[in-house]
């Protein structure tokens, strides 16, 4: 499986990421339309296992695509953690110190790596 460039990070568009609560906020990621396609391809891929396991197939071939497949959602959430840090957290920082946004982001990478 080829691996897709990866586009250089921007700071994220945080004008927006306030918000009461975590469901509140929104940022614009700003290569959206990157993330969109590489969501639908590793959609795609997750057919495939699906198709595989309904054919019968050999179940290292089914193992190696489950294994693409984490690693491309991975890639995917790497750039959002990224955005994030680079634009959200930097942007508290910047404000207020952002102990909040650093024990957030924090939480979220301890959770990314269990």
């Amino acid at each position: 499986m080829a691996t897709q460039p990866r586009a250089t990070t921007a700071p994220a568009k945080c004008d927006t990421c306030e918000g009461e609560g975590t469901a509140d906020k929104r940022v614009q990621q700003p290569h959206k339309k990157a993330l969109i396609n590489r969501l639908r391809r590793i959609e795609g891929q997750v057919g495939g296992v699906l198709n595989m396991v309904e054919q019968d197939r050999y179940c290292v071939d089914i193992l190696m695509q489950i294994s693409a497949v984490k690693s491309a959602l991975d890639g995917v959430a790497t750039e959002i953690l990224s955005t994030h840090a680079n634009g959200c957290v930097r942007k508290a920082v910047q404000e207020d110190g952002g102990e909040d946004a650093i024990a957030e982001l924090l939480r979220v990478v301890r959770k990314m790596i269990r």
